[in-house]
């Protein structure tokens, strides 16, 4: 459907007839003007140029500008049909750690060693296209916590920036789990109640940050913020060494406990992600959140117009210049100019005569 934003901006039409009727016109002052070739250009004018129909040509071109200036500054648009936003759905809010100890490669892939962090891209990437409907949200933490992207629609977009998660884009020598949570109650607070849920990832311990997981974990349970919590690490990996092979436990610093419990005070739960199939599955279960319904939504793609009248304006306005100028007229004179011999002057002989 054609749409006119500022519909008032047609008052103007009448303008330019407004202007010539009530302004008066300009006092002509002729001045007399001897040219020595005024025979050539009478002959010239006479043959290949109507006076009549150039003017009416000209009243018409300029009218037809005037119009289309007009409907341009009405700023026209096109608006499509009505597009239904998703009604149900949470606000969700993804928290994943990208400190140094995620670089890990404690991870298998088919049959090949991966990172934690690769793994969790992959994983996550996938969870998220399947969160249609639902906002989205994405918070990095390492020793400080930053919002990657806020609650929105766009899907594409959160996967696109989780995809862009490095490790090193925030100092990674540290990990403030704690911020992380409280960043994320301040961007959900707002929210509807019922439909705030955050789901961090990590693979170790708070020790960096202002304010403990505990201590935020009870401001989500306040604001009614639902936490799921996802460790991330495998419990043994064979180290091969000079000496032989022996046995570690790459997530030795993983604070389970603590993740545990920010998890069940706010009614959600905790996950324990020792390789890949375990965290598809976690991703899994996390789809299986209860919906809720939100107000109903519906928006109508727009598409401006204006600068295609706009265009058509300054394109009569070039021809219409064009046209206008006296081409012939040049060309005659030029040859004037190019004789050998003086032009008389037929004023001045017919006065003497």
């Amino acid at each position: 459907m054609l749409e006119f934003t500022w519909p008032l901006v047609f008052l103007a039409l009448p303008l330019p007839f407004l202007v010539y009727r009530i302004l008066s016109r300009a006092p002509r002052q002729d001045a007399a003007l001897y040219v020595p070739f005024f025979s050539v250009l009478s002959r010239l004018q006479s043959e290949h140029e109507n006076i009549t129909s150039s003017r009416l040509l000209n009243l018409i071109c300029c009218t037809l500008i005037w119009l289309l200036v007009v409907v341009a500054a009405s700023r026209p648009q096109w608006l499509g049909e009505p597009v239904q936003l998703p009604s149900t759905g949470r606000d969700l809010m993804l928290s994943v750690d990208i400190s140094g100890s995620m670089e890990a490669q404690d991870m298998v892939v088919g049959n090949r060693q991966a990172s934690r962090i690769d793994v969790v891209k992959a994983v996550v990437g996938d969870f998220v296209e399947r969160r249609e409907g639902d906002r989205l949200g994405l918070i990095l933490f390492a020793a400080h916590a930053y919002v990657q992207a806020p609650l929105t629609f766009d899907r594409e977009t959160v996967g696109i920036l989780l995809e862009e998660a490095d490790i090193g884009i925030i100092e990674e020598s540290a990990t403030a789990i704690g911020d992380a949570i409280g960043l994320a109650v301040k961007h959900l607070r707002t929210r509807p109640e019922n439909s705030r849920v955050l789901v961090l990832l990590t693979d170790g311990v708070n020790n960096a940050g202002a304010v403990s997981p505990q201590q935020d974990g009870q401001l989500a349970r306040t604001e009614s913020i639902k936490i799921y919590t996802i460790g991330i690490g495998a419990d043994q990996v064979v180290q091969r060494t000079f000496f032989g092979a022996r046995a570690i436990n790459p997530s030795a610093e993983l604070d389970e406990e603590v993740l545990t419990q920010v998890a069940e005070s706010t009614g959600g739960r905790y996950f324990r992600a020792r390789d890949v199939n375990d965290l598809v599955d976690i991703y899994e279960e996390l789809d299986t959140l209860e919906t809720i319904e939100q107000d109903e939504q519906t928006y109508r793609p727009t598409r401006v117009l204006f600068y295609w009248p706009l265009g058509a304006a300054v394109l009569i306005s070039f021809l219409l210049a064009l046209f206008s100028i006296p081409w012939l007229s040049l060309a005659g004179r030029a040859r004037v100019e190019n004789y050998d011999e003086p032009v008389v002057d037929e004023t001045l002989t017919g006065s003497e005569a």
